[in-house]
């Protein structure tokens, strides 16, 4: 308990800084947000209104000071480009980016993993060399290029996709709300129709967003089984007639987990921090999106939110890996 009350304080510095670098890295960037939302041609006089109803006619330490109280009572900011408070476009926005992030993560999972043991058991052999070029093709290969093709090639060229556009077809109503998250409502209040449409929207952009974790699962695990594989009680057990299935289900992969749950837990961090690309490719309806119109209209406090929240998942995501390791390891249980 005083271990995990220990890690929770020591986020609050690392917040504290996030706070104030997202803050002035917004604020040295070129661009007028009073400007871009008046419009290039508006008069100086509007634009000075405009300036001063964002409260950016204040000097940059009151500025700061009133976004640091405005975190402390849950304010995110105002949101001029939308003309809604931050906290009302995350709520609307944040599920189908959790709901993207997931699926994502649920492939990476039931692919990389597997991927992973088959290499280390096949070492050398020619399976293990085809997992890891899938792993190197994975690691380099750019969302943005791999969007494009499966658009291209699934949608216009096969048909078997639909349109790459939103979370569930237009003449479809979304399920009753339970989560937000569409597949699962949609599970949960038994509606099949909507289910099949928005897993048929859903599993494009998660497969393109997953690729990446794919590989980085994949190469974690071959290389902790490696490790687990090369100790005397696995050739201990091997040598008392132990099946090859036991070995690596009960005793290699149980004591290889530590490794590759702490890197599944990174990822889960990083495909829900990291979903621009994907979203923006196909007109996703997330986070990333969001940020992407609020960077074009020059508008501080979605992007400050964003960077925010994400540097709390990735917190928080570590503080939850760092519990779990005392799952599987005794000496952490008992520290």
């Amino acid at each position: 308990m005083r271990t995990t009350l220990r890690r929770v304080l020591a986020m609050i510095p690392t917040l504290l800084g996030v706070v104030v670098c997202i803050f002035v890295i917004t604020r040295v960037l070129p661009g007028d947000p009073a400007r871009t939302l008046a419009g290039e041609n508006a008069a100086d006089s509007v634009v000075e209104k405009m300036r001063a109803q964002m409260g950016l006619d204040q000097p940059i330490w009151t500025q700061f000071w009133d976004y640091l109280t405005g975190l402390l009572h849950g304010d995110l900011g105002y949101a001029w480009h939308t003309g809604r408070p931050v906290a009302e476009d995350f709520a609307t926005r944040f599920p189908a980016t959790v709901e993207l992030g997931l699926a994502a993560l649920l492939i990476g999972i039931v692919v990389g993993i597997p991927l992973g043991i088959l290499g280390a058991t096949q070492r050398g052999r020619f399976a293990d060399h085809a997992t890891r070029v899938i792993s190197l093709l994975g690691a380099s290969m750019p969302l943005f290029w791999l969007g494009l093709l499966v658009i291209s090639f699934f949608y216009g060229t096969l048909g078997w996709a639909p349109a790459p556009v939103g979370r569930i077809d237009d003449s479809i109503n979304p399920p009753t709300h339970v989560t937000g998250l569409y597949v699962i409502d949609s599970i949960l209040t038994g509606d099949t129709v909507a289910l099949s449409s928005a897993l048929s929207h859903l599993i494009w952009p998660a497969m393109v967003l997953s690729v990446g974790a794919v590989a980085i699962i994949s190469r974690m695990t071959r290389s902790a089984m490696l490790e687990v594989l090369g100790q005397d009680y696995i050739r201990t057990a091997a040598a008392k007639g132990m099946g090859p299935a036991r070995i690596i289900g009960g005793h290699a992969l149980k004591n290889a987990a530590p490794s590759v749950v702490t890197i599944v837990g990174l990822e889960l961090g990083q495909l829900l921090g990291g979903a621009v690309i994907t979203e923006t490719i196909f007109s996703w309806p997330g986070i990333g999106g969001y940020v992407v119109e609020s960077i074009n209209a020059t508008d501080y406090a979605p992007v400050q939110a964003m960077t925010l929240v994400a540097a709390i998942i990735y917190l928080v995501v570590n503080l939850l890996v760092d519990l779990s390791q005392g799952i599987f390891d005794p000496k952490v249980r008992n520290a």
